[in-house]
């Protein structure tokens, strides 16, 4: 490593004192079948593999040391060949994400960059054979150490190998983008860089990494290292040749990186730069002239990580990882009861959706009830249905099916169904008398200590408890559409919940596997209060007079997994209406009700397009309803209003204590939205653009979150 980058190195270091330290040791052992002395370099933080080994600048200096010695073996001659491999599990999952945080500087940024390489680019330039042995998760710049080896094997056990850069707003910047395509092509190239990193930050197990060609070899998890070493000792001694395709650098190039492109527009609609670089380095890593492109990710790291796309995808990720796992404001788990029998009011979709979530994770008997012997039978037989789905698929056996479907049943009788029930959750009609009348009879049957919960998407918790004589067991559980996909679980306290009840709503949320967040009984909570708000704005300009086709184009640049008309029909407009019914009853001077979106629902339309193209149309029906005035906006003006609305409508639900706190507000639409991971969520979006200040006169988070310290 040259003075200079040790030097920024070291200053790096300076900046990010708690850097968990990778070392890499170094250890001699002879080749099977005299193929002669090997050092096999390991990297290993010191913990256990829930804390995965990183790279920050300490640990690239750990590495550098490591290879200094490797180096000086080599040129004597006492060794045949270096190794790299990871600890039990675990390779290298890449950068220590927590220190590009805290870097405020170009200059800085540079130098975790050009440090990577410095060390990476050694271990290619030793004058020996080197190998990379994939044993456990490898991500970011764990792959790229690999790629710099000569030879790669790869356990067929491993569990997570990606390169996740640009799903966090980044290139792969170690020698992902330039080295990845001229070992596989540059087709497969951009599956694993872009494709797979929008698609929710895809992962390839062992067997993926070996068909596509990163990996020489796969050897099962059990004795990896002992089958790579026998693999590395007959390459060595000319016994095994590894040969590998000529890659095509002409029109498969191009029609390669043209997918990429196509891809990027579809997933982010031009709305972040990481794809875009990463696919201008890939074009050009064709040449061959592998300088040029560690030069070009070089400056295409420092620019991104002095960039707010990237702050904002640490920040979601953050979010997503941490904030996640410890909910603000949850009462103390020990307080939660123990849930050995859960009731389904309800045996439609909804509530046939929770009882099979519900028997999956907790595994205990679920019973559901409804007002005929007709919908109870449909309700168990779509659980049954999905189970025998789940056994096709090879994701459960024989025995689990058995014992799954055994659990699960119907009764019309609630004092049979719900008697020994220790959490019954309604999904019945969203009208407060309905849902009030459902849980008076819950109440006469159920056990004095059952929490009763309500998946009502807007309606107070509160006044569906008031007329019971134990209103405090009672807890909003509210699930988003389709339950077994989207991970929010929105928990709303009501009034006069007590922490027993939350607390039990909460450790039940766990089991789940649901993204818990504590909201206050407020209309519409959260993600259907905000994108209420959003969407009746879009509608709102249509109503006066904005062309449907620049309202919905007005909004792509915030990179929406779809439109909002695509959106609505998925909701069903029906519900929209709802909705919006509800939010205006509460907050008539923000929230309208469209009497175009009437007319839709009216009809009986399932939304506002037809797809007879194979692509969203306006549906002429649909054309024909509309009532529009003579106020047309461009798209700027549509999306300067969408994003005042939606910024007022946030900052009035953080001065209601709705949540703890704008994070709150993120991971819920993150989660239970598929907001925009890139974006950081909302609230991240709003500070860059300078809504929340010129909406609110201030940003809704500190500098330095989300965004580039001060």
């Amino acid at each position: 490593m040259s003075t200079t980058t040790a030097e920024l190195l070291k200053g790096a270091a300076e900046l990010f004192p708690d850097e968990v330290v990778t070392q890499a040791h170094v250890r001699h052992l002879d080749l099977p079948f005299g193929a002669g002395r090997f050092a096999l370099i390991t990297l290993d933080n010191g913990f256990d593999h829930t804390k995965p080994t990183t790279f920050g600048p300490q640990s690239l200096s750990n590495l550098d040391l490591a290879i200094d010695q490797v180096e000086r073996e080599a040129a004597d001659g006492g060794i045949v060949g270096v190794g790299v491999t990871g600890k039990p599990f675990i390779f290298a999952v890449g950068a220590d994400l927590k220190g590009v945080e805290l870097l405020k500087d170009h200059q800085d940024a540079l130098a975790i960059g050009r440090g990577g390489h410095e060390v990476f680019k050694r271990l290619a330039g030793l004058a020996v054979p080197t190998f990379a042995y994939y044993n456990g998760a490898a991500m970011g710049g764990g792959v790229e150490i690999g790629l710099h080896c000569r030879y790669r094997t790869v356990s067929a056990a491993l569990p997570a190998f990606s390169l996740p850069e640009v799903f966090l707003g980044l290139v792969p910047g170690w020698g992902g983008c330039t080295l990845l395509p001229n070992l596989i092509g540059a087709d497969k190239a951009v599956s694993v860089i872009i494709e797979n990193s929008l698609n929710q930050n895809k992962q390839l197990k062992g067997v993926q990494v070996y068909e596509l060609g990163i990996a020489d070899a796969l050897f099962e998890g059990a004795d990896f290292l002992e089958q790579s070493l026998l693999w590395t000792a007959s390459v060595l001694k000319g016994e095994i040749v590894v040969d590998r395709p000529v890659i095509d650098r002409g029109e498969a190039w191009d029609q390669a990186v043209a997918r990429g492109r196509f891809v990027a527009d579809s997933k982010v609609h031009g709305a972040a730069p990481a794809a875009y670089r990463a696919l201008d380095i890939i074009d050009a890593a064709r040449n061959g002239d592998l300088q040029q492109g560690y030069d070009a990710e070089d400056v295409a790291l420092a620019d991104l990580i002095m960039g707010g796309e990237l702050r904002a995808g640490i920040y979601a990720f953050n979010l997503v990882q941490k904030r996640a796992k410890r909910p603000a404001g949850a009462p103390d788990k020990s307080l939660a009861r123990p849930v050995t029998k859960v009731g389904v009011v309800g045996a439609g979709l909804m509530a046939s959706q929770l009882a099979l979530l519900f028997l999956r994770r907790l595994e205990v008997p679920v019973v559901l009830t409804d007002i005929d012997q007709e919908r109870v039978d449909k309700g168990v037989g779509y659980v049954h249905a999905e189970i025998d789905k789940l056994l096709g698929k090879g994701r459960i056996n024989q025995d689990k099916a058995n014992r799954l479907k055994a659990l699960v049943s119907g009764v019309l009788d609630k004092a049979e169904g719900f008697s020994d029930a220790d959490f019954v959750i309604e999904a019945v009609f969203e009208e407060i008398g309905v849902k009030q009348k459902v849980f008076a009879e819950v109440e006469a049957v159920a056990p004095a200590h059952a929490i009763f919960a309500t998946n009502t998407s807007s309606l107070s918790v509160s006044e569906m408890a008031s007329k019971l004589k134990h209103p405090e067991r009672v807890v909003g559980f509210h699930f988003f559409n389709p339950v077994a996909i989207l991970p929010l679980l929105e928990i709303v306290r009501g009034k006069q919940t007590d922490d027993a009840s939350l607390a039990t709503a909460f450790a039940v949320a766990k089991k789940l596997k649901k993204t818990a967040v504590l909201v206050k009984d407020a209309p519409a909570f959260v993600v259907n209060r905000i994108l209420t708000r959003f969407m009746g704005e879009v509608q709102n300009v249509i109503d006066e007079g904005t062309p449907v086709t620049v309202a919905e184009k007005a909004v792509e640049p915030l990179g929406l997994p779809m439109s909002p008309l695509v959106l609505l029909e998925l909701v069903g407009p029906a519900i929209g209406l709802h909705v919006s019914e509800t939010l205006n009853r509460s907050f008539p001077d923000r929230f309208t009700v469209s009497p175009n979106l009437a007319a839709v629902v009216k009809a009986g339309k399932r939304g506002f397009y037809v797809y007879d193209s194979g692509k969203p149309e306006l549906d002429p029906e649909v054309s024909a309803l509309l009532r529009q005035g003579d106020t047309v906006l461009t798209e700027e003006q549509v999306r300067a209003r969408v994003l005042d609305a939606v910024a007022q409508e946030i900052g009035l639900m953080l001065d209601e204590g709705v949540v703890a706190e704008a994070q709150d507000i993120d991971l819920c639409l993150i989660t239970g939205a598929g907001w925009p991971f890139h974006l950081g969520g909302i609230t991240p979006y709003l500070d860059r653009e300078g809504v929340s200040e010129r909406v609110n006169g201030k940003k809704f988070l500190s500098p330095g979150v989300a965004s580039v310290p001060a």
